[in-house]
């Protein structure tokens, strides 16, 4: 790398934590190693903050969140918001109606928390392939009976919705004509025009005197296309879709064999 690191965006599912939604000793070494030279080390997810895991919410030395793929950017040192790009609620309900037509569950979320419509919640295994998501999902969402009406009753900016989707065939039909990206292969997130973690991420290195050239991102999904393409040095797990893949500098192990931290101990450690 030509530019010394002094950023690390990581993102959650597929990249800095196991099938199993867990943090290795190895990669939470690895983190706290980044952060004692001086690293800003932060993550950049699809998930809402409170979905994402405690360990890393409290985690010395991470202060900052890029959330819902950047719709929200916190300071959780000093318990603010400083910056969020909100969906509106005309357009949420709009992405609901197309989303409705297909067999899939979805999920708004305000103000970092995520709702989902509660008789779904019973048997949300039909929506994600993974089991250790269905058990994120069900000690972070909280359950509503309307998810629509809760949107028209609410009438204000959301972070993001978004719909899991029990047939492919259907996530392709309505993948069409909205503006989304899908980190899970079988979902779509809808955001606000423009909002991206690339962006996010990119602003708020410039908020703390952060060059781009100085910002590394880690990710394996489509939702991490625009950060890895945006930051100085984009990192695509192994177990990456190939477009993501294509759009890194680097690639280094899968999420299951520690790939984060290998990366950070081989190029950002050893600077």
């Amino acid at each position: 790398m030509k530019h010394r690191i002094k950023m690390i965006g990581l993102d959650l599912d597929g990249t800095l934590l196991t099938d199993k939604k867990e943090l290795t000793d190895r990669t939470k070494a690895a983190l706290r190693r980044a952060i004692e030279v001086g690293i800003t080390v932060l993550v950049a997810s699809g998930r809402p903050w409170m979905g994402v895991p405690e360990e890393l919410r409290n985690f010395p030395g991470m202060r900052y969140a890029l959330t819902s793929n950047g719709a929200r950017i916190i300071d959780t040192k000093d318990d603010r918001v400083i910056e969020e790009h909100l969906l509106s609620p005309e357009l949420a309900l709009k992405a609901l109606a197309v989303c409705g037509k297909y067999d899939t569950l979805q999920e708004v979320y305000f103000d970092g928390q995520g709702y989902a419509p509660e008789d779904q919640m019973a048997y949300v295994e039909k929506y994600h392939r993974n089991p250790s998501m269905c058990e994120y999902m069900r000690k972070t969402r909280l359950p509503v009976k309307d998810i629509r009406k809760l949107v028209e009753q609410e009438n204000r900016g959301l972070d993001k919705v978004q719909a899991l989707f029990a047939d492919m065939d259907e996530r392709e039909t309505a993948w069409k004509g909205l503006e989304l990206v899908g980190s899970l292969q079988y979902n779509i997130e809808i955001n606000a025009a423009g909002v991206n973690k690339g962006t996010g991420l990119v602003n708020l290195g410039r908020m703390l005197g952060i060059r781009r050239e100085e910002i590394m991102a880690f990710g394996d999904g489509d939702n991490d296309i625009a950060m890895l393409r945006e930051a100085g040095f984009g990192v695509a797990m192994a177990n990456a879709d190939e477009q993501v893949k294509a759009a890194a500098d680097y690639i280094t192990l899968s999420n299951e064999e520690e790939g984060v931290a290998e990366a950070i101990e081989r190029l950002v450690l050893k600077q």
